[in-house]
């Protein structure tokens, strides 16, 4: 028998995910319009917006928007001494392009968590091996900006969820009487 995973169990991963990511501050769901700039949460932030679910003969795809974004400082005493040397690569009026290079490999960090699926199948699960939540196929990570009240950056992505389902009859609420007439 397949346990089947729900919507909850998947929202949940991908937010402990996040969680235990140690260079994610803050992590949140919902729709894009959810995030609370104003409220001045912690930065680099990770956004899930879920997109859909698809069926296939025996799982579900739960799909999903991911963003990983930081505020841009826009000081010029930022750099350090490493980036100092590199005045003619970098932009000195602020750390835009650092800001990039870490939110892309937090991106590939959560990817790689769920193609190889070692770190949520570790605890609790008799074989370390067994893929709990899975994903596949190649990813596209964009880049975006946002002028907030500061400078917002990162990069975002869809992310498709692959989970074990037998779609069970035996128990679903409902009456034994037909539905044809």
């Amino acid at each position: 028998m397949v346990n089947n995973k729900t919507y909850n169990n998947v929202v949940n991963t991908l937010l402990r995910l996040g969680e235990y990511h140690e260079q994610i501050s803050t992590i949140s769901v919902g729709d894009i319009y959810d995030i609370n700039l104003e409220k001045m949460e912690k930065f680099p932030l990770m956004h899930v917006n879920p997109t859909s679910v698809t069926t296939g003969d025996s799982q579900l795809t739960y799909n999903f928007q991911v963003f990983i974004m930081d505020m841009v400082s826009e000081k010029s005493d930022w750099q350090t001494k490493q980036h100092q040397l590199l005045t003619k690569l970098v932009d000195r009026e602020n750390n835009e392009q650092e800001v990039f290079n870490q939110t892309l490999g937090i991106c590939t960090d959560i990817i790689s968590m769920l193609r190889h699926s070692s770190r949520q199948s570790i605890e609790g699960v008799n074989d370390i091996n067994e893929p709990i939540y899975f994903t596949q196929d190649q990813f596209t990570i964009e880049p975006f900006q946002e002028r907030f009240d500061n400078l917002c950056c990162g990069f975002v992505f869809n992310l498709g969820v692959l989970v074990q389902n037998d779609f069970q009859t035996c128990n679903i609420p409902a009456s034994v009487r037909g539905a044809g007439y």
